[in-house]
């Protein structure tokens, strides 16, 4: 049985598109059972579409996982990833990179997100 990562993400964020897509490209180039689901496919996964915009989130194992939790599994699912999931699981890197992540960059890109809804 083949164990399948799924990736819900912001496909309108462009920083979040750019990401993703370089992990889809590594996903598909070596064949990995990695899925990437846009955010109109939250309601698949239980979230709004608002819950989902604020933060990425990945399927693994019968769990959903968010932010930093949702990041290091994709990357373990990922060979040349790897290293990253294991570096930011280290005692004193994980609750910085967390921190960063909750409190920096997805609050960030979340506004961000809001404004190009905003937009005509």
């Amino acid at each position: 049985m083949t164990k399948e990562t799924r990736v819900l993400y912001n496909r309108t964020c462009p920083v979040c598109r750019v990401e993703i897509e370089a992990y889809r490209r590594r996903a598909e180039a070596e064949d990995l059972p990695i899925r990437f689901d846009a955010l109109d496919r939250a309601g698949d996964w239980g979230l709004t579409e608002d819950q989902a915009a604020r933060r990425l989130h990945v399927w693994q194992d019968g769990r959903v996982l968010s932010g930093l939790a949702a990041f290091r599994a994709l990357w373990s699912a990922m060979p040349h990833w790897r290293w990253l999931a294991r570096v930011t699981g280290w005692p004193v890197i994980r609750p910085l990179a967390a921190l960063g992540y909750d409190r920096i960059a997805a609050p960030l890109l979340y506004r961000a997100h809001l404004g190009r809804r905003r937009r005509p």
